[in-house]
């Protein structure tokens, strides 16, 4: 068996907006930049594929997580946001025991439209980059 690091890098705290989808890889954790919400974990066998390595899934459902709350962010949480497109290129891979963050950089954001771009990365090397268009739509009451 082998050891796994749960030290949380500095920063770092438990998220506070958990979802259904994202609740069994918890916990997960955020960092506020002036511009961005960085996301971090450390990974462990529920975020794995058969192979050990980090899956696809949960490296494209933490990107499209990140740039939507960071765009959300940026927009001061005055407006929601829904994906209209997501594009992942992966670089390479990750394993468990390793700290996993997607950095968000907000390109955009307008009345009707957002754009954003993150990297994932697994102690510092970049294993895929993403980006993504939101909708932009009023918050219901």
């Amino acid at each position: 068996m082998t050891a796994i690091n749960i030290d949380i890098p500095a920063g770092f705290e438990r998220q506070s907006r958990r979802s259904p989808l994202t609740d069994p890889w918890e916990p997960i954790y955020s960092k506020q930049t002036p511009d961005a919400i960085v996301l971090g974990l450390r990974l462990a066998a529920p975020h794995t594929n058969a192979r050990g390595f980090v899956h696809g899934g949960l490296i494209a459902a933490l990107t499209d997580k990140a740039m939507g709350h960071s765009c959300g962010y940026k927009m001061r949480g005055t407006h929601s946001l829904v994906t209209v497109s997501m594009s992942i290129d992966f670089i390479s891979s990750a394993q468990i025991g390793q700290w996993l963050t997607v950095e968000t950089d907000v390109i955009k954001t307008g009345s009707t439209i957002c754009f954003a771009q993150s990297l994932v990365k697994a102690d510092d090397a970049v294993i895929a980059r993403a980006n993504a268009t939101f909708r932009v739509v009023p918050k219901q009451a």
